[in-house]
């Protein structure tokens, strides 16, 4: 039986590129596997995929009855709906420890670093297995999204270490301008729907028995959304309601300028304003130097609603 290699529900680049490097490395090593992803490709993800050569993972919403290898989570909010009928046989992620249990030992690689894909490179390497030219280009990629170029607070030295390897293995001379491009199109959001701005990169959460669910979106300007803001967060309420969350917030974040505007929508607004020690103006705020939902939103907001 094959092993799936798969990353959470709304995937990023680093979900798609690491099911992608951990695949080849698992059957490198003599364990049958495949990747997949259980949702759309962003234009970010595709641009990656496109400049070292790849098609999209499989597409696969239900596991039932299949091994599994878990890449960049370990919320069970997160995972596919029929988890419990699969069997997790992997855990690699660099995100907090979720609440995923299994009924048999797994292998676990999770470290406090910036990106799924840092870790999968020490895998590479503590297995001794050559990482081909077009695998390094995608690891790399997915590194420089997840660390913002290096900017993000989750970046290690780890991370940029990695990033040089992985670029001379790619043969890529200058890996900021690369960044500079994947950040370019992820900036165009010209003609987006709302609800696909706010789901392309959005995490479900459990915290303390309250729903909450967070996206981002990481951008080179953020005038662009002065356009659609009221829209984004007219939809962010709509989702809220459908959903039955207490909180739903989205994070426009401005790599350039090194903060975050936060839309927030919820059933009781003091929690997010007691977490952040801020008053929202008419649903949003800006968080100065704030870039990393993982390192500087998650941690704050989740024991407010302890």
């Amino acid at each position: 039986m094959a092993i799936y290699t798969c990353g959470h529900t709304t995937p990023d680049s680093d979900s798609i590129c690491s099911a992608i490097s951990l695949a080849y490395l698992l059957n490198k090593i003599g364990r049958d596997a495949i990747p997949a992803r259980q949702g759309p490709v962003s234009p970010e993800t595709q641009f990656i995929l496109d400049r070292f050569g790849f098609e999209a993972p499989e597409l696969k919403t239900e596991f039932a009855g299949e091994e599994i290898f878990i890449t960049d989570y370990s919320d069970k909010g997160q995972a596919p709906a029929d988890i419990d009928q699969a069997t997790i046989v992997g855990i690699v992620d660099h995100h907090k420890l979720g609440d995923l249990t299994t009924s048999t030992p797994l292998e676990c690689w999770i470290r406090p670093v910036g990106c799924t894909n840092t870790i999968v490179k020490e895998m590479y390497d503590y297995h001794k297995v050559e990482i081909p030219a077009n695998i390094a280009g995608v690891m790399l990629c997915a590194i420089l999204s997840d660390t913002v170029i290096f900017k993000s607070p989750t970046c290690t030295p780890l991370d940029i270490e990695v990033v040089r390897e992985l670029a001379a293995i790619a043969g890529v001379e200058d890996f900021g301008a690369l960044g500079m491009e994947m950040f370019k199109v992820k900036s165009a959001v010209e003609g987006v729907p709302v609800r696909d701005l706010i789901l392309r990169d959005y995490k479900p959460f459990d915290m303390h028995g309250s729903a909450v669910g967070i996206g981002q979106l990481e951008v080179i300007d953020l005038a662009i959304f002065d356009s659609v803001k009221a829209e984004l967060q007219a939809d962010l309420d709509k989702l809220r309601e459908e959903n039955n969350l207490h909180t739903a917030c989205l994070i426009l974040t401005d790599i350039m300028k090194e903060g975050s505007e936060v839309l927030v929508s919820s059933a009781d607004a003091s929690v997010f304003e007691k977490a952040f020690d801020v008053k929202l103006e008419d649903g949003k705020v800006w968080l100065d130097g704030c870039l990393s939902r993982k390192k500087q939103i998650i941690p704050f907001l989740e024991p407010a609603f302890a």
